[in-house]
């Protein structure tokens, strides 16, 4: 071979394998290229049982919550290469065998609300956003919203917008508690605040889908984030108003989340956080991401390399080699093979190591496994 080094023949398998590797991860590489914003690793936390759940009064300084820790503060929604929030924003959470108990840290010096109906789209008003998707598998999911009113927007999604999710928004979360307390004043634009906090406690039988209440067990790992909306505003004549630009429309709200989406929209569950539900000793256990999660990298690879291929052919790519995605991928030093099989309209990828494959289809819905006829 010309101009290769000179090696014994183990170091010529070692050479040899580190060029496979070489290649295999610059093709890995290129696959993803342009997406690399909708691959940044979610954020994680585990969140501990609790004997003592916390009396939801909106005090987040009770000793109920001494256990929990924080968790990191909020960014902005496309991630940290954008602007620092202005305003720092963090959660904590517990759980029992009831419920999943949540309390928010929101410092804004202006502590302001208008929307005082149940259901009202609450994200006009500044606000703070739990999303929820217990099975993991991106459907259907849960929205809660509320603003320093404690007025709440609840609302259950059978799958993302994206593609052609509903908001079923006559859906409540059943036996929902929440509570705010102020520190400061509200709508009292002759004053400093410090901010609010928020405690909400939301049943497990409300968000269980099926015929019987899914309480965690050790373990457990559902997909969640939360948002912030700012709006900018300015005081006229005592009271706060929205800026607006240059047409008199009102300027872009702000959108700070903990687990950045690496885009402007919510509605990707697939780049929610980490929950995982533990029993063990406050702070004992360190969250690794599960491997079936870096194989579900590579579904959703080919689901968004998909919708790629849509919008400019109309139809979905029949073949992996079209999408420029290989069907062998190595995950932490095992082989796993993509598989597709599609139509014009719909997909569906699965991904294996010889196990039982994990699927994907045109809908976004990940599934392990999918029961399929001979």
């Amino acid at each position: 071979m010309k101009n290769a080094p000179s090696f014994n023949h183990h170091q010529w398998q070692l050479w040899l394998l580190m060029m496979i590797f070489v290649g295999v991860s610059a093709k890995a590489q290129t696959s993803f290229k342009g997406l690399e914003h909708l691959f940044t690793t979610p954020e994680s936390y585990v969140v501990y049982y609790t004997k003592h759940p916390p009396v939801i009064d909106g005090d987040i300084n009770k000793s109920a919550w001494q256990q929990a820790a924080w968790t990191n503060l909020f960014q902005d929604i496309e991630g940290k290469n954008k602007p620092k929030p202005q305003f720092d924003t963090k959660v904590k959470m517990l759980w029992d065998d009831s419920c999943l108990y949540i309390a928010s840290q929101i410092t804004e010096p202006h502590v302001w609300a208008t929307l005082k109906h149940h259901d009202e789209i609450i994200y006009y008003d500044n606000d703070f956003e739990v999303f929820l998707n217990p099975n993991n598998t991106t459907q259907p999911y849960f929205e809660i919203e509320t603003n320093a009113l404690n007025t709440v927007f609840d609302l259950l999604l059978n799958k993302p917008y994206r593609n052609g999710g509903a908001a079923i928004i006559s859906w409540d979360v059943k036996g929902l508690r929440s509570a705010v307390k102020i520190q400061g004043t509200l709508n009292n634009s002759a004053d400093v605040d410090e901010g609010w906090t928020i405690e909400m406690a939301i049943p497990f039988k409300s968000i269980s889908v099926g015929n019987f209440v899914r309480v965690p067990q050790e373990g457990t790992l559902w997909r969640i984030n939360f948002s912030r909306v700012e709006w900018d505003t300015k005081v006229v004549n005592g009271k706060y108003q929205k800026q607006k630009d240059s047409t008199g429309k009102s300027m872009p709200e702000h959108n700070w989340v903990w687990s950045a989406q690496g885009i402007v929209d919510m509605h990707y569950p697939e780049r929610w956080g980490y929950l995982q539900f533990s029993k063990q000793v406050a702070n004992s256990v360190i969250f690794t991401l599960p491997y079936a999660e870096l194989q579900k990298q590579y579904l959703w690879l080919v689901y968004y390399r998909q919708q790629q291929w849509f919008s400019t052919h109309q139809r979905y790519a029949g073949t992996l080699s079209e999408l420029g995605i290989d069907d062998m991928v190595n995950i932490q030093n095992k082989s796993n093979k993509l598989s597709i099989e599609a139509t014009p309209h719909t997909f569906l990828v699965s991904i294996s190591d010889s196990g039982i494959p994990y699927y994907i289809d045109q809908t976004g819905l990940v599934q392990h496994p999918i029961i399929r006829k001979p």
